[in-house]
């Protein structure tokens, strides 16, 4: 009998991404295979070197299955699923229906640099919000869905901690 990879998903808003498991030392960017090194020392902490270059990781949220890591010194948040639990979570979310507005909120603390939209705006998924300052990085803040900017609740100066509201959003179907 064949021996099966296993499998994990990791899932960032509406994109998917598979791993087998277990998880080897190169990753799979299109068609192209690249090796990468996972690293950690005292001077650098922990990093991963692709390429000849260093990229600071650090994981700020370890919850269940939830996940938040600070990549070069930008916030991803994602959830790990197994294939049962991915066609779990899909039931659940088709039964569920669809949501009426959208809350972007701060995915790290930081000042608002500007705000790049107006109440009333209509916007598509990846247009860009806000830039966001933490850690002396500009980041942008893109629209995870097509809408209409509801209200706004930042301004540029404006600080503001972790999972503040920033922009509400009616979801355009």
């Amino acid at each position: 009998m064949a021996k099966q990879n296993k499998k994990l998903y990791a899932l960032t808003g509406k994109k998917k991404y598979s791993f087998n498991l277990p998880l080897t030392e190169t990753i799979k960017i299109g068609k192209r295979q690249y090796k990468i090194v996972i690293k950690e020392d005292g001077r650098y902490g922990t990093y991963i070197l692709w390429k000849n270059r260093r990229y600071p990781v650090e994981i700020i949220l370890s919850r269940q299955n939830k996940f938040e890591i600070l990549f070069n010194y930008v916030c991803y948040s994602f959830t790990v699923e197994t294939p049962f639990s991915l066609k779990r979570k899909q039931y659940l979310n088709r039964e569920k229906g669809p949501a009426e507005e959208e809350k972007i909120l701060a995915p790290m603390p930081g000042k608002i640099l500007e705000v790049l939209v107006r109440q009333g705006d209509e916007i598509n998924r990846g247009d860009p919000l806000l830039i966001l300052e933490a850690m002396k990085m500009q980041n942008e803040i893109n629209c995870p869905v097509n809408g209409i900017v509801k209200s706004i609740n930042v301004n540029p100066e404006m600080n503001v901690n972790k999972d503040d509201l920033m922009i509400e959003l009616s979801i355009i179907h």
